[in-house]
């Protein structure tokens, strides 16, 4: 069960302390959907009323939002890690990707390590539940989900780490990465060598945190980081390549140029715009030597 019963002090406070715990520790994600106003108020064994009046001051507060006739979500409480300029800035100059990938090859292993030490036995269960379905869908070929569950799979593990403050910074670090700012994930799965070699990684990580050992972890985590980073430098080095190869192409091979096409003969008379008939233009023949004057 998601939300609990309050037993004691049921007051509109007690109800939004609960709703925001749930938001603050994860369990309630941006866009989730909130029960039904009469579902929730028997959930929570409060009356509509004060159920109403908790939910205004949550609205208040910019943690959820209502939408008239569709119901009530959880708002867009994560965001980014940076302000939108410098996400901007971020798509407009590439070279930041490694940057990126540095910093997430450190908090990865600190995240995977605490996973390892702290991860709870619901914890354990979600993320062998999202192991099985990325292997299901490596087998399937299932390339664009199983990118989608790699993604799945780091927010778990930021879970298990059960450090508040861990887990909003990786999930806006993680919005650029499903925003595609820094990199195409599905580029990386878009190759059969390096598919293979993510799911033996996300595995390694795997097997770690459920044998509880921080160290082998750290040690998964740090090895997953440092092949995403040379693989996408060879993608980039190799797209640097193909491109110069193709420019070298195009000066060997130009594109055969458009053929003007070809104006009416000019030995017929033609009409002139007051509708009177003028002859064709003598034809002028050139001197055989001598610069013409």
């Amino acid at each position: 069960m998601v939300f609990d019963r309050i037993v004691h002090n049921r007051t509109a406070d007690a109800i939004v302390h609960q709703i925001e715990e749930l938001i603050l520790q994860g369990v309630l994600r941006t866009g989730d959907r909130l029960p039904s106003e009469r579902d929730l108020a028997k959930t929570l064994d409060v009356s509509r009323p004060i159920l109403r009046q908790a939910l205004k001051t949550l609205e208040e507060r910019d943690l959820i939002v209502a939408r008239h006739g569709g119901g009530t979500f959880v708002a867009d409480v994560i965001g980014t890690v940076f302000s939108e300029p410098i996400v901007r800035l971020f798509e407009r100059h590439p070279s930041a990707v490694f940057d990126y990938l540095d910093f997430r090859c450190e908090i990865e292993q600190v995240t995977s390590a605490l996973a390892a030490a702290r991860a709870t036995t619901a914890d354990r269960e979600i993320l062998t539940h999202l192991i099985e379905k990325m292997q299901a869908a490596h087998e399937s070929g299932a390339f664009d989900e199983e990118a989608e569950i790699d993604v799945e799979f780091h927010h778990a593990i930021g879970e298990a780490a059960h450090n508040i403050v861990l887990l909003h910074t990786l999930r806006g670090c993680y919005r650029l990465l499903a925003d595609g700012v820094f990199f195409s994930r599905a580029r990386l799965y878009q190759s059969v060598e390096a598919r293979d070699r993510l799911i033996e990684q996300h595995r390694a990580i795997y097997s770690a945190i459920m044998a509880g050992d921080p160290d082998a972890a750290r040690l998964a985590a740090r090895g997953h980081m440092s092949y995403v980073e040379g693989t996408l430098r060879e993608i980039q080095r190799v797209g640097a390549w193909e491109e110069v190869a193709e420019r070298r192409l195009s000066r060997l091979n130009p594109k055969p140029a458009t053929r003007k096409p070809v104006p009416p003969t000019r030995s017929k008379a033609r009409a002139a715009p007051s509708g009177r008939r003028t002859a064709a233009p003598p034809t002028v023949s050139t001197p055989a030597s001598g610069p013409s004057e």
